[in-house]
């Protein structure tokens, strides 16, 4: 099982990865991998926080400022990409009922062992509940199930994916 959620920037796609995974983790499935949160400072967005799900462990994916390599006016910070966000998920490779990738776009895509560590996540059996910026779509749709979130539709979006992970995480269960 692999699902995809895509949309516009605020439209809630951490929110909906991050409610399904807390429902999850409430039912006693062990959840791993990363999210992805902004930061802001007196109303106005400074940069990108990750953080993995298992131990809680942050870092900085990107913050405004001078520096390479970038995207837009943020330096991406592959360092503490790679050791938050790419250590969480592969720890959830070998430990996690459900893998959570928050967010697979322009900025993680900077690091070559983010890269590896989709491939590899992507190869794995394990089922995959990650957000995907809407650049990155097309690529992933024909890997899993797309869904496009609208501010109209992101409450029954967020039942239908958790109905969905319970359901495959239940069928995984030894009878």
């Amino acid at each position: 099982m692999r699902i995809f959620v895509t949309g516009p920037a605020g439209v809630g796609k951490t929110t909906l990865v991050s409610r399904v995974a807390r429902e999850v983790n409430r039912w006693g499935y062990i959840v791993g991998g990363m999210i992805t949160q902004e930061v802001r400072q007196r109303g106005r967005r400074m940069g990108f926080k990750i953080t993995a799900l298992d131990t809680g462990e942050e870092g900085t994916l990107a913050w405004i400022g001078n520096g390479r390599p970038r995207i837009g006016k943020y330096v991406v910070h592959v360092d503490e990409l790679n050791r938050v966000g790419v250590s969480a998920i592969r720890r959830a490779l070998t430990e996690a009922d459900l893998i959570v990738i928050d967010e697979i776009g322009q900025m993680e895509y900077m690091s070559d062992e983010f890269v590896r560590v989709v491939g590899e996540v992507l190869k794995s059996e394990k089922p995959l509940l990650a957000a995907v910026h809407r650049r990155f779509a097309d690529k992933f749709r024909p890997l899993g199930k797309l869904y496009t979130l609208s501010v109209g539709n992101r409450n029954g979006v967020f039942s239908e994916v958790r109905d969905e992970v319970m359901k495959e995480l239940k069928s995984l269960e030894p009878k």
